[in-house]
């Protein structure tokens, strides 16, 4: 585990929306952790550091609270649609050890061959790990595939310790050659043939 996921947190015994709002303007965030058959727990994390550590997903937070320390992964986050503030986190209490189902992010590795077009069909894959060996993300290369390619789930090299639950015949990946759009405009010259001819005489 990273020192930079060590977290100490605030037990929190008031509830609704207007004390989340005075914990946010005091530079916190409200969150609840639960799980293992205990008692969900009502804490208050802070602001900054939570918030660097969630820029990678799937975090682990090694949680000290009121001087006694837990793991736990950050579950859900919840963000204001607008502002995109961390108004509330779910954390799930973990076990060294103990292996949990997370979605994980695709990365797509080099380029397919000349003239061809990879698109990717599924950005995650539902991987279970251990819960303190959570990867960031796994790695599909694309190097020099040809038209009509395809990538699956089960093609994917997991990292060590990692069983796929994502069904082996998903499609990560697949290689095409763009078709060309049609061309709509007019061929050169015609537009102003048609505009160069004389308008009819007004009658009399």
């Amino acid at each position: 585990m990273s020192e930079d996921t060590r977290v100490t947190a605030e037990t929190r015994t008031e509830f609704g929306k207007g004390f989340a709002r005075r914990t946010r303007a005091a530079g916190k965030i409200p969150a609840v952790i639960y799980g293992h058959g205990t008692e969900p727990q009502h804490i208050s994390l802070p602001g900054h550091q939570t918030a660097l550590i969630l820029r990678k997903s799937n975090q682990v937070l090694e949680l000290t609270i009121d001087g006694v320390e837990s793991l736990a992964l950050v579950k859900d986050v919840q963000k204001d649609p607008v502002t995109q503030i961390i108004e509330h986190i779910d954390l799930i209490v973990i076990r060294k050890g103990e292996k949990v189902q997370v979605e994980v992010n695709v990365h797509l590795e080099g380029e397919s061959a000349p003239g061809t077009m990879a698109t990717q069909d599924s950005q995650t894959v539902l991987l279970e790990v251990l819960a303190t060996s959570i990867p960031e993300s796994v790695t599909v290369s694309i190097e020099g595939l040809e038209d009509g390619a395809v990538v699956r789930a089960a093609d994917i090299e997991l990292p060590a310790g990692s069983t796929l639950i994502t069904d082996e015949e998903t499609v990560i990946v697949g290689v095409t050659i763009p078709t060309e759009e049609p061309d709509d405009e007019p061929a050169e010259g015609e537009g102003a043939a048609e505009s160069t001819s004389p308008a009819p005489a007004d009658a009399e």
